[in-house]
């Protein structure tokens, strides 16, 4: 696996828990998904973030 190739799943993988954290967040507050704890939904976001951060190192800093 090349390095753009990482660099974009990574990116997409951001993209995703992100996307997934905001729906949850957004179903939750309209009493849809009430069972699930708010602790998921913050770990969803800051694997989000996680993410990003690792796939903006690797794009900068890391060379493999």
């Amino acid at each position: 696996m090349n390095q753009s190739s990482l660099n974009r799943r990574l990116t997409e993988i951001a993209g995703i828990l992100l996307g997934l954290g905001i729906a949850v967040w957004i179903l939750r507050g309209f009493g849809i998904l009430t069972f699930i704890p708010g602790g998921i939904i913050g770990v969803l976001l800051l694997g989000a973030i996680a993410m990003a951060i690792v796939s903006y190192a690797q794009k900068t800093w890391w060379r493999f």
